[in-house]
């Protein structure tokens, strides 16, 4: 879950402003490095010493692997990040929401020119001036819904409240419109909560259940899950931080545990990186969706560089496709070269100063050998 983002798409998600802190020793765990390019190891080292508590990644090239940690699982205890860490993947939700909602319409249960107000009647005003399309690529106007949701250090003001899907709508519709739909893009979590509702109205059961059903066990992610109103993160993990000041002092603040309905189908999911790889790989290579539809999604509909559920990253080496995620404490990075032959998953914890380079650096050596 990500308020904005640029028409560098994976510079906005990595671009973090933290305060200035001592940054946090990193320690290593894993693997060997791919052959020719700099050491995974060594670059995840770099990201924990630009600022980070952990950082965990996986590439893959064709069918080779390489996986690695850097840094510690808490802060100023020994236990190292773990490589099959669970965390927070934030936005990269999008991906999978909007796979779901192109799966229907690959089934012919609905259209892209199908409007809101057609699916979903009174829930928004001028529902029927947005579509499907509009809403997956964020062009339908629709404002924030979170603004205020969080404090001035980025911790949710209302830490374990469930909230329902519509009550997030119902916090965007009081505030005025970005502009009329089709006309701009701004980057909305409001469009996909929608989405979430959509799925749900179109299928009759929640779309956490169609994500199950549609994507997670046919692919084996037996590691992703679609929380709910669950805090926790399940399995082995890095922990979450927020910097706080506290008497001239900034101090850690655990932001591990929350309810992540706030989130819902704009950003909730819970997965790891080998899991993430292997959704992308599956999509780009034409076993979730038909042809003609992953076209469309991969398609920059607007200048900004945003298909349908996917961010498109300008490389030396061409385009990237993937998304990227934030989420308290959180940071993620998933992209994949068009076809899905190369791809890196990269999850960080950041604390202090900027793991920016060292993160683009990452995944620049990791899609462009």
């Amino acid at each position: 879950m990500k308020g904005r983002r640029t028409s560098a798409a994976v510079v906005a998600c990595l671009t973090v402003s933290l305060p200035a802190t001592p940054a946090v020793t990193a320690t290593a765990a894993a693997d060997a490095s791919p052959s020719g390019r700099p050491s995974l190891q060594a670059m995840l080292d770099e990201v924990v010493a630009g600022g980070a508590v952990a950082a965990i990644a996986e590439v893959r090239d064709g069918d080779t692997t390489w996986r690695a940690a850097s840094g510690k699982a808490k802060m100023n205890h020994a236990q190292p990040a773990p490589v099959d860490g669970r965390f927070r993947a934030g936005s990269v939700t999008k991906s999978f929401t909007a796979t779901a909602v192109l799966q229907l319409v690959g089934e012919g249960k609905l259209h892209l020119s199908d409007s809101v107000e057609q699916w979903l009647p009174e829930l928004v005003d001028r529902g029927a001036d947005i579509t499907i399309r509009h809403l997956l690529q964020h062009t339908s106007g629709l404002p924030e819904y979170s603004t205020g949701m969080m404090d001035e250090a980025g911790i949710p003001k209302e830490r374990y409240r469930t909230w329902s899907a519509r009550e997030l709508v119902e916090r965007a519709e009081r505030l005025p419109r970005d502009f009329p739909p089709g006309s701009e893009y701004r980057y909305s979590n409001t469009n996909y909560i929608v989405l979430g509702m959509l799925i749900e109205r179109v299928t009759g059961r929640p779309y956490a259940t169609e994500i199950r059903e549609r994507i997670l066990r046919p692919l084996g992610l037996r590691h992703t899950r679609v929380p709910g109103s669950s805090p926790e993160v399940y399995g082995p993990h890095a922990h979450a931080y927020v910097p706080v000041t506290r008497g001239g002092k900034i101090v850690p603040v655990d932001v591990t545990r929350f309810n992540p309905t706030m989130a819902g189908a704009a950003g909730e999911i819970i997965s790891t990186t080998g899991d993430i790889n292997r959704f992308y790989r599956a999509l780009f290579q034409g076993k979730l969706l038909r042809p003609g539809l992953l076209k469309e999604m991969k398609d920059p509909g607007t200048t900004e560089g945003y298909g349908l559920g996917l961010e498109l990253a300008p490389l030396p080496c061409g385009t990237a496709f993937g998304h990227g995620g934030g989420a308290p404490g959180y940071l993620t990075v998933a992209f994949n070269s068009a076809d899905g032959s190369r791809q890196v998953t990269l999850s960080i914890t950041p604390f202090s100063g900027d793991p920016h380079q060292a993160a683009m650096t990452l995944l620049t050596s990791a899609l462009c050998p």
